[in-house]
């Protein structure tokens, strides 16, 4: 992947999430004003709070997201199916979606399509658009390869592998695994534990074109600093957790 030369080819990247649960409603403001400050790709929220975020966001080109099935993606198919589509009316642009684990380890893949696919139809029948987490540090890699092909086969648009709620993030062997299992149409997106702007660059010299990741001004003060721009200069320091 070329050299990132401008702001935007990281801040463009970053999905800024805001995710931790006992985040209130004025941290949740501070974190959009925040995303809005920085110019990031998206503002990954908890699924209540979504139609604030987006109206917060409107006009501004930073895109209001949320999760499905998160952290545990146990919820039944039915169940996604139904976040999905009142996230989509609530607002949502990106879906983050969690795969059913046990369904995974299982090897019941047929079942693991279902659900994965209940999700991606009504949300790319909107024009959304949808990432779906593995949640890698819990599967080995035949299942990580295997949903690979079945997130080909539906035509989602990231694969994506942590929730940061797990026993471990990305790595850069996931991320170059994911790569190498999916074509070009399918994105990367590398989140959990993406503390920094050396691990942004690794990533996405691996071919992420995404970070989901809550520590946005360490890592973009850092780009900034790299490019000699004028610092922002945000203060709030970033919740655990993601």
């Amino acid at each position: 992947m070329n050299q990132p030369q401008h702001y935007h080819d990281i801040a463009g990247m970053i999905d800024h999430a805001l995710l931790v649960p006992t985040l209130t409603a004025a941290d949740i403001d501070a974190g959009i004003d925040l995303a809005l400050a920085y110019e990031v790709a998206s503002v990954c929220i908890m699924p209540y709070a979504l139609p604030h975020l987006a109206r917060r966001l409107s006009g501004s080109g930073v895109r209001p997201a949320t999760t499905i099935g998160f952290p545990h993606g146990g919820q039944s198919a039915a169940a996604k199916r139904a976040e999905a589509e009142g996230a989509i009316s609530d607002g949502a642009e990106e879906l983050d979606m969690v795969v059913n684990i046990s369904l995974v380890l299982s090897g019941r893949w047929h079942d693991v399509e279902a659900d994965i696919g209940g999700v991606v139809a009504p949300a790319h029948a909107a024009g959304r658009k949808v990432k779906v987490i593995f949640e890698t540090c819990l599967l080995p890699d035949a299942a990580k390869i295997e949903l690979c092909s079945i997130c080909t086969a539906l035509g989602v648009d990231w694969v994506k592998t942590s929730t940061g709620f797990s026993s471990g993030g990305a790595t850069p062997e996931d991320v170059a695994l994911l790569r190498a299992h999916c074509p070009t149409s399918v994105q990367v997106k590398a989140s959990g534990g993406v503390g920094d702007l050396a691990a942004v660059l690794r990533y996405r010299s691996l071919g992420a074109t995404r970070i989901g990741t809550s520590r946005t001004p360490r890592i973009l003060d850092a780009w900034r600093e790299d490019l000699g721009l004028r610092q922002i200069g945000w203060q709030a320091g970033a919740p655990p957790g993601y």
